[in-house]
């Protein structure tokens, strides 16, 4: 039986590794976030508000070869040259779990710092999609409780009149055919497909969006079903399935990667729900307070017996796209993340572990601009279209106050009452860096002082 890797940090006889996790909501930029970080640790020009580099204690930042022999290279340097190159583009997305070490070199600072010397600190980077974070709530789930849940919400989303008038087609009585129940995934899996991308964040089972050597596989081949086809047998072989899903699929992940992470990231695109709707912020907030009770530290079942003594000790939810929005609407945003949050925080019994909430742009793609009105001028930005034009933008002007959007996203509103939001699909602008400096961002130095700051 091997020597755990913090058991031989405490005995001295390794250097201290922090396992950073990342993932985040549908589309809110994982890929990106993990490139700038990498990018702006090796080159700490723009991370003045990280203090180890702002004060010179950080010496050294260097890639190492990827510590876990099983698990795929994050593809660092393929995904900087698509943000960075000739002709700059947003890199593929997260289709699965892949990893990243960076070594720090610190020199120590105080008495004993400076007579201890320098130090290494290993950072581990566990990229994995967002999609399978959001089957923890499945584990607490039975097949039955799983269905209502679906078939209450998923009205009025994308492709959900077709997976519901497949329901009504389908005979009460007693048979059950592969290709009948092939025929009702693929539909369900459609609809999820549809749903994540007009901005849903509740898609579950995760693996259905991104299914890999499972495609096709028993495990991913069933769906919600109604009361009235539970007692049947399709229904009892959906039963028996996603029970599989739960053991075969969900658990492992979780016992393989999830187990191991000290400090974890949950990106999230705000201003694409927004823009999307009421429905889409409240399903983005009921989405959230899982993944963050899911995180509670000591949490009994099966979590916390997966996890035993360990425990996430910093999570940070950041807002993405912050480029998207003209400064002065920041702090607004990041009000609008934290009430969206304050829920789960208040009910949670975190023990410790501290939580944040940031707006930020891990690539800066937009310069701030006015756009003359005859009654004011709005304050804008301006960045290169994904078709080459350049263009000035005004999404709409966030409230003061979260409970404007909240209140009615709580309460099932249909649409906002008073305004409407946009989003524009900016594309990454060439970059002409000095030497020493990262790509441009915002506010990424704050989020790794509060991610790794405490151990430089």
């Amino acid at each position: 039986m091997g020597i755990r890797s913090d058991v031989m940090e405490g005995l001295g006889l390794s250097d201290p590794v922090i396992r950073i996790g990342v993932t985040g909501l549908s589309r809110a930029g994982k890929t990106v976030f993990i490139t700038s970080l990498v990018a702006n640790l090796l080159e700490r020009g723009r991370m003045s508000s990280l203090r180890a580099a702002a004060d010179g204690r950080l010496k050294a930042v260097w890639l190492q070869p990827q510590p876990d022999d099983t698990i795929p290279r994050f593809d660092f340097e393929r995904h900087l040259a698509a943000l960075t190159g000739p002709d700059p583009h947003w890199p593929d997305g997260t289709r699965h779990v892949s990893q990243l070490r960076l070594s720090l070199r610190l020199q120590g600072s105080g008495m004993f710092g400076g007579l201890r010397g320098a130090r290494n600190l290993h950072v581990d980077i566990v990229d994995y999609p967002g999609e399978w974070l959001l089957d923890l709530r499945l584990m607490e789930r039975d097949f039955a409780q799983w269905s209502t849940e679906v078939l209450d919400r998923i009205a009025g989303r994308p492709g959900a009149d077709r997976f519901l008038t497949a329901l009504q087609a389908l005979p009460r009585d007693d048979g059950f055919t592969e290709p009948q129940a092939q025929q009702l995934a693929d539909i369900y899996t459609a609809h999820l497909n549809a749903a994540r991308d007009a901005g849903w964040s509740d898609c579950t089972p995760g693996r259905f969006l991104i299914p890999g050597e499972l495609a096709g596989s028993p495990a991913l081949t069933f769906a919600p079903l109604p009361p009235d086809l539970q007692a049947t047998r399709l229904g009892r072989e959906f039963r028996r399935r996603f029970d599989a899903y739960k053991s075969r699929v969900i658990r492992p992940f979780f016992r393989d990667h999830f187990a191991r992470i000290d400090r974890q990231v949950v990106l999230v695109d705000i201003l694409g729900a927004i823009h999307q709707g009421p429905q889409a912020v409240e399903d983005m907030r009921r989405a959230m307070a899982d993944i963050l009770s899911a995180f509670r530290p000591g949490r009994a079942g099966w979590l916390g017996q997966l996890l035993g003594t360990r425990r996430v000790e910093r999570i940070l939810f950041a807002a993405t796209k912050a480029d998207h929005l003209h400064h002065t609407q920041h702090n607004r945003l990041t009000a609008i993340l934290s009430a969206m949050l304050r829920e789960a925080r208040d009910r949670a019994d975190f023990q410790g572990a501290r939580t944040e909430a940031m707006a930020i742009a891990a690539l800066r793609a937009t310069t701030e601009d006015m756009i003359a009105q005859p009654d004011g001028d709005l304050p804008a930005v301006r960045g290169r279209l994904l078709d080459g034009r350049q263009a000035a933008f005004f999404p709409g002007e966030l409230p003061t106050d979260p409970a404007v959007l909240l209140h009615p996203a709580r309460q099932g509103a249909q649409a906002w009452l008073d305004a409407d939001y946009a989003i524009m699909n900016f594309a990454p602008a060439p970059l002409t860096t000095r030497p020493g400096d990262g790509p441009p961002h915002i506010r990424l130095d704050r989020a790794a002082e509060f991610l790794i700051g405490d151990r430089l």
